[in-house]
């Protein structure tokens, strides 16, 4: 359904926050009882993604779905626009799916550490140590067959140029030895630019995704050459959906 176009606003932003908190006391509220469940977590996230995909009037449009086959477990890679990259992914591949994420948003009251009990994972490149511990646990949940979602970029493009990729994401690709799913994203950036808290409803959202990269095609060489080639495969497959 084609939703029409309208003025940026502050509304369905602050209805991304009210729902985004709404599903994070609850967690929190579990992890004090002892009683995270991630099943009740991958129901909230799904209930979350598409409240906040309806409050914005995505009009998400998919191709390539069929690359994703049932039973088997991703490193799932894209490029990052915006904030609603994160709903539309939920949206789009389903909530067994947790993502690597900046150690600045499980520093935010409540909803870090909400994130922190559903299976997020933090990862702070500022101390290796913690960031190869961050690694280790991605690669568990991978190993539990949770997708795990990476940024190679990092942080989000305001420019919505595909930013150089970080190395980091690639080791755990490399070492979990599953296939990864690229996928590319395109119209969150119209909906919600970086560091805008205004949404523009009713915005076209294109998420393309290409066929997965088998890791028996990197299995040759040193590491470095093994990483960069898969980053550069990545970075077209990319950039092919763009």
């Amino acid at each position: 359904m084609t939703h029409p176009m309208s003025q940026p606003s502050i509304v369905p932003s602050l209805a991304a926050v009210y729902e985004t908190f709404a599903i994070s006391w609850p967690t929190v509220l579990d992890a004090m009882l002892g009683r995270v469940d991630k099943d009740v977590c991958d129901a909230r996230l799904a209930s979350w993604c598409d409240k906040v995909v309806r409050h914005a009037r995505m009009d998400i449009h998919v191709r390539g779905k069929e690359h994703m086959q049932r039973g088997t477990t991703y490193v799932v890679m894209s490029n990052h626009q915006s904030h609603y990259d994160v709903p539309v992914l939920f949206h789009v591949l389903g909530a067994n799916l947790r993502m690597i994420s900046k150690v600045e948003l499980f520093r935010i009251p409540i909803f870090g550490e909400a994130i922190r009990q559903a299976g997020f994972i933090e990862i702070d490149r500022s101390n290796r140590a913690r960031a190869v511990e961050s690694l280790r646990v991605a690669k568990a949940k991978l190993a539990s067959g949770v997708h795990v979602w990476i940024a190679p970029e990092g942080t989000r493009s305001a420019s919505g140029a595909l930013l150089p990729f970080k190395k980091g994401g690639f080791n755990v690709a490399l070492e979990a030895g599953l296939p990864i799913l690229p996928i590319s994203i395109q119209g969150t950036r119209e909906a919600l630019q970086a560091k805008s808290l205004r949404t523009l409803r009713g915005a076209r959202v294109q998420v393309t995704l290409a066929p997965p990269l088998e890791p028996t095609a990197y299995a040759h060489g040193d590491l470095k050459t093994r990483r960069e080639a898969l980053m550069a495969d990545v970075r077209r497959a990319i950039e092919s959906g763009l």
